[in-house]
Formats: C-alpha cells, sequence, structure tokens
C-alpha cells in the first residue's frame, strides 16, 4: 500500500513546529532542549472559551494538526482524519474516579465532557469546521502503526486525502506508574492517496525485522517516552532527505515497515 506525504506537523519539547524541528533534526548534532516539559500549546483554530476547557492532549492534537495546516493546500474541513491516542486525556480520568470515590460524587461536568477517548477529534470538527469522518483508535504502544494502516485504508477505499493526528500526554500519579509517558507530543501527517504538486515524500507499507530508533539520544528519549513520538524515526528521515525502511512497534509485538522516498 502507498500513499504520499502533502504536509507534517509537531509539537513535542525542543521541537515546537515542524518548520523548526526539520531544521534541528537534520543537524548532526542537534542540540538538546533546556527544559524537558512542554509549554500547554494555544491553537488559534480553537476558541478562546474551547481552549479554556480543553485537556492538554486536544491542545496537543490541535497544535500539531494546526502546524500541518500551514503547509498543506488540501481543504481540511473536506477531509476526514484519523485520530491516534494510546491514552488520551488520563488526567481527567483520574480526576472522575477521584470524585467518585468521594461521599458526594461530585463530577465536573467539563470534565466529563472532555473525558471520552474522541474528544480532541470533536474539538478539530469545532476548530476546523470539518464535516467530514473522523475516527479515533488507540492501541498501546502500537497506535502510529494502527492510525498509520487506518489511514492507508481510508486512502485504499477512495478518500482523496486524510489528516492523521497523533497524541498523548503524562498521566498523573498514580497512574503513571502503570503507564510512564515521559512527555507531551503530537504530530500530524497529511497523506494523500495520489501524488499531489505539494508531496514531500511517498510512503510504502511493508514488512520490518526491528524496530526503529534515533542516535541522539535525547531525541531517542523522546521517542521511547511516548506512542505519539514513535514518529521520530520517520520525520528525522524526511528532515534529513533520507531514503531508509522505518521500523515501527504494533500490536502484540509485531512490526510494521514503512519505506520512506523522499521527492
Amino acid at each position: 500500500m502507498t500513499a504520499y506525504l502533502e504536509a507534517v506537523g509537531l509539537v513535542a519539547p525542543g521541537l515546537p513546529a515542524w518548520e523548526e524541528a526539520r531544521t534541528i533534526m537534520a543537524m548532526q548534532h542537534p542540540p538538546a532542549p533546556q527544559s524537558p516539559g512542554c509549554t500547554p500549546p494555544q491553537p488559534q483554530l480553537l476558541p478562546a472559551n474551547e481552549r479554556r476547557r480543553a485537556p492538554l492532549s486536544v491542545l496537543m492534537a490541535l497544535q500539531a494538526a494546526e502546524d500541518a495546516m500551514r503547509r498543506t493546500s488540501i481543504a481540511v474541513a473536506d477531509t476526514p482524519a484519523v485520530f491516534a491516542s494510546s491514552d488520551a486525556a488520563m488526567a481527567i480520568i483520574h480526576r472522575i474516579s477521584s470524585a467518585l470515590a468521594e461521599p458526594a460524587r461530585i463530577v465536573s461536568p467539563t470534565d466529563f465532557h472532555n473525558s471520552v477517548h474522541n474528544a480532541a477529534a470533536g474539538y478539530w470538527g469545532i476548530a476546523a469546521r470539518a464535516t467530514q469522518s473522523a475516527t479515533t483508535l488507540s492501541a498501546f504502544d502500537g497506535t502510529l502503526a494502527a492510525g498509520l494502516r487506518e489511514t492507508f485504508a481510508l486512502l485504499a477505499d477512495g478518500a482523496p486525502a486524510v489528516l492523521l493526528v497523533l497524541y498523548d500526554v503524562p498521566p498523573p500519579v498514580p497512574l503513571y506508574e502503570k503507564r510512564p509517558i515521559e512527555t507531551a507530543c503530537g504530530v500530524a501527517l497529511m497523506l494523500t492517496g495520489e501524488r499531489v504538486p505539494g508531496s514531500v515524500a511517498r510512503l510504502t507499507l511493508e514488512e520490518a525485522r526491528a524496530e526503529s530508533t534515533l542516535t541522539e539520544p535525547w531525541l531517542e528519549t523522546l521517542r521511547r517516552g511516548n506512542p505519539a513520538a514513535r514518529a521520530l524515526p520517520l520525520l528525522s528521515a524526511l528532515a534529513r532527505r533520507s531514503d531508509q525502511l522505518i521500523g515501527l512497534r504494533a500490536e502484540n509485538g509485531a512490526l510494521l515497515g514503512i519505506r520512506i522516498q523522499c521527492l
């Protein structure tokens, strides 16, 4: 299966947007960020009231999608989307669970509204006035592979373009003890079924024998510490304009290969 990459969006510690990240990852020894954390982004497409209500997971997803929008010629309002997150907003799940353990059981209406896994897709519909289908999925550490498979399937089924958005954020204690996501990250990929004038790479799904890693320690730490950041080897190859086969972790210990050919 083949698709074409038309635009990229990114937000992560030390990689505030794709333009800056592309320059950083093309360096032989990219400098590590001074702070390992990630400042909560403020996606401008989202109305101010909605930004205040939105959890960090939604803000990361929409910031990445908005970053991709700056470089795409495709009408995102008319484009189906796939939102893929390993765990979404676990801080909200923790707050609701804690509230239900109290005698009064008072749950915040805003938390209840944001607790569903497809919250980011709903906010995206508001922000981008997107009217096409939005699929949401989760596959633990194989979420990137699952998101790519779903995106390729939609393209094969006739969608001219699909926006894939990947995002995950650290959970609070005690959930962190069971699911240690280290930092926040959001990635957006605009993929098309046919080559278009803005296409930057050709992507083909293949078999892989090993999971791809990164040689720079801080980038590898970021990759290992967030399921959405598993996309960094692919983005690094794109930044360096290096044609290669990227191995991604999939479900049940399997691997998915994606060959990138820069255009």
